[in-house]
């Protein structure tokens, strides 16, 4: 346990490092800056230090060349970054049919460029990330906007975003609801700001009562297996012991 105990406080002091300000010696100033104690680890070896300047943000297009209307889809200038941009600040940046293939575009295209690492996915203005799917385009079919067909493919995305070898960042200020709680979930690591709420709509009205019955099943068959499971557990629990 003892080197665990290490190995854990020698990370901590390095995370601890990277956070202490340093203030400038001119008292007058207020200026805080980095701290160049910690500029000798090896990420600052390796990829030297890290940019303090301003980023430059250009409209991108995938290969198809269509404006998008739902989103912003915008590439930092040499640094590798692309950001999408949920654009329905009136609908709480709410999402239908078109918006899901819009951002499913641009991920393919983030994915397929070369020059980008990394991707951020956040949502315009400062009151939503995203609150799922609008309601207002709601039909017995399911949502439908232009092609008045009921057919959302957020299940494609949701998987894309997953599958993508590139990481992908959630910055989420405001609500981060329903399906936009579920966005926010696939991504790989979600930045939020201190007015951020996240929650889930659909247990509330029984929206999901398909995945309610396995569910039972599932407790069901666990509790009639309880002492079953128990068993398994502690002969686990011997062979570890003997050394099995």
């Amino acid at each position: 346990m003892a080197p665990q105990i290490d190995s854990a406080r020698r990370r901590m002091t390095a995370v601890a490092n990277h956070l202490v300000p340093v203030i400038s010696s001119d008292s007058n100033s207020g200026f805080i800056g980095l701290n160049n104690a910690s500029m000798n680890d090896s990420y600052h070896r390796i990829h030297g230090e890290v940019p303090s300047h301003d980023v430059v943000w250009r409209i991108a297009c995938d290969e198809s060349g269509t404006e998008f209307t739902d989103i912003i889809y915008e590439k930092a200038v040499g640094e590798g970054i692309a950001k999408i941009t949920i654009n329905r600040p009136d609908r709480r940046n709410a999402f239908r049919p078109h918006t899901v293939k819009e951002l499913i575009r641009a991920f393919n295209d983030a994915r397929d460029d070369s020059s980008v690492g990394v991707i951020i996915l956040t949502g315009k203005g400062t009151e939503a990330f995203c609150s799922g799917g609008d309601q207002a385009l709601r039909t017995r079919d399911g949502y439908a906007d232009y092609e008045n067909f009921g057919r959302l493919n957020v299940l494609d995305l949701q998987v894309q975003i997953r599958r993508l070898p590139k990481p992908v960042i959630a910055m989420v200020a405001g609500y981060a609801v329903g399906g936009g709680h579920v966005l926010h979930m696939v991504c790989d690591l979600t930045i939020a700001a201190d007015n951020a709420i996240f929650g889930q709509t659909g247990p509330k009205v029984l929206i999901y009562l398909s995945y309610l019955i396995p569910h039972s099943l599932g407790v069901y068959f666990f509790f009639f297996n309880l002492k079953r499971c128990a068993r398994i557990d502690r002969t686990y629990q011997g062979l570890q012991e003997t050394g099995h």
